[in-house]
């Protein structure tokens, strides 16, 4: 037990020096040390297997470590993920927005919050419009309740180990991992989620997952707007209308129609 601890507290340096490395164009093994909290001999020690592994290059002249370029590398695997979600995404984001005239977004899972990779903006007066590239809380999005829904119950439980009280935003917020995964139910059952002021007052959001072709949740789009523009009669059509779109988005990355009972209406 006490190796694995120790393999895992390694790792965990590791990653503090690659974050600290991020932030400069090079620095030397005291500076890292000392921007890390590690003593040197041990960041000394790390940065060799990292460098063997080209995470971190050294530099002839100076003798400072900088990023390596294997993170390219692994980065542009990521790239061309995101790429191909996105160009199979937008002319379905574009469709939404013109059906609703509502913001639309396409947002992934990472960890315990979730990431707005594309967004078509809302064509009406008063519109809602996240930065592409931030993040918010997942249990506070309907985005990140439509992915965590159609996942598995693990992985929800290891998001959420410990069953204490979630972060609120606002009063609306669910406060408790259990409120959420009652939430979750009602949403894997109807086939989206709401988010009812859960991450800002006043808007409200409805979204359905994107499945890969195994089923699993690989995004989710989104529409948000002031509450009353998305939580009325006819909230059930939109989120039909974004259940629709996220299952051609699905059969588009490889989801057959025959895999589940998800099945959109044209």
């Amino acid at each position: 037990m006490a190796a694995r601890r120790d393999s895992v507290q390694s790792v965990s340096r590791a990653f503090d020096i690659l974050e600290a490395l991020a932030g400069t164009d090079e620095l030397g093994v005291t500076d890292l040390a000392t921007r890390t909290g590690l003593v040197p001999s041990t960041a000394h020690r790390l940065l060799a297997t990292l460098a063997k592994r080209g995470y971190v290059s050294q530099r002839a002249d100076s003798g400072r470590y900088a990023l390596g370029y294997k993170l390219v590398e692994l980065a542009n695997g990521l790239e061309q993920e995101l790429a191909r979600l996105r160009r199979v995404a937008r002319a379905h984001l574009e469709a939404v927005q013109e059906a609703t005239e509502e913001t639309t977004n396409l947002v992934v899972l990472d960890g315990d919050r979730v990431i707005y990779v594309d967004q078509v903006q809302g064509s009406r007066s008063v519109r809602m419009f996240t930065i592409v590239g931030a993040d918010a809380l997942a249990h506070t999005t309907a985005a990140g309740k439509a992915i965590l829904a159609f996942g598995s119950s693990e992985a929800v439980a290891a998001l959420y180990p410990e069953r204490e009280a979630l972060e609120r935003l606002t009063t609306r917020t669910l406060a408790t991992v259990e409120a959420l995964e009652e939430d979750l139910a009602r949403t894997a059952k109807r086939g989206y989620a709401i988010d009812n002021e859960e991450h800002e007052e006043g808007v409200s959001c409805v979204a359905a997952p994107v499945l890969d072709r195994d089923g699993r949740p690989r995004a989710a789009i989104s529409i948000s707007a002031p509450t009353a523009r998305v939580l009325h009669p006819d909230t059930a059509e939109l989120g039909a209308l974004l259940r629709r779109h996220a299952d051609r988005i699905s059969a588009a990355l490889g989801r057959g129609a025959q895999d589940g009972d998800r099945t959109a209406a044209t």
